[in-house]
C-alpha cells in the first residue's frame, strides 16, 4: 500500500469553518483528494489529503490555522462491492488495527481514493492490497 500524508486542522465548531479551509486551498490552487470532518460540541477536526500537501499547509497556516501532518495509507481502490472488506481483512490478518477510514468516491468501475489511519503504518505499507 502507498504511504501518504494527511493534514489535520482543528477548528471551532461553528458555521463557516470548512468554507474557510476550502477558500484557503482554493486560493493556493490545491485540490482536495479526500476529506472527512469529525466533530465534538466545541471543535471539529478536518482531515484531508490534497494534490499538494506542502502548498496546502502553507496556505492554511497563512490563513491562521494550526495544521498537523500524519502518515496514513492512501489507496486507490476499485469502487466495487467488497473491495474495502478485502483490504480490512488483510490488515486484520496481520494484527493491524484500522483507527479510522475516509475517502472520496468515484463512479462505478473507477478507482476511489481511500485513506486509512492504522496502528502500524510501517507494517501496513508492506501489505499488497
Amino acid at each position: 500500500m502507498a504511504r501518504g500524508t494527511q493534514l489535520s486542522v482543528v477548528v471551532e465548531n461553528k458555521p463557516g469553518q470548512l468554507a474557510k479551509v476550502c477558500a484557503a486551498l482554493t486560493r493556493a490552487k490545491v485540490n482536495i483528494d479526500a476529506v472527512t470532518v469529525v466533530d465534538t460540541a466545541e471543535a471539529g477536526i478536518i482531515r484531508l489529503v490534497t494534490s499538494s500537501n506542502t502548498k496546502a499547509k502553507v496556505a492554511l497556516q497563512k490563513a491562521g490555522m494550526n495544521v498537523m501532518q500524519q502518515s496514513v495509507l492512501v489507496v486507490k481502490m476499485a469502487n466495487t462491492p467488497g473491495a474495502l472488506a478485502a483490504a480490512a481483512k488483510k490488515l486484520a490478518a496481520k494484527g493491524i488495527n484500522i483507527e479510522y477510514v475516509y475517502g472520496s468516491g468515484a463512479p462505478k468501475g473507477q478507482a476511489s481514493t481511500i485513506v486509512l489511519g492504522v496502528s502500524d503504518i510501517v507494517k501496513a505499507a508492506k501489505i499488497k492490497l
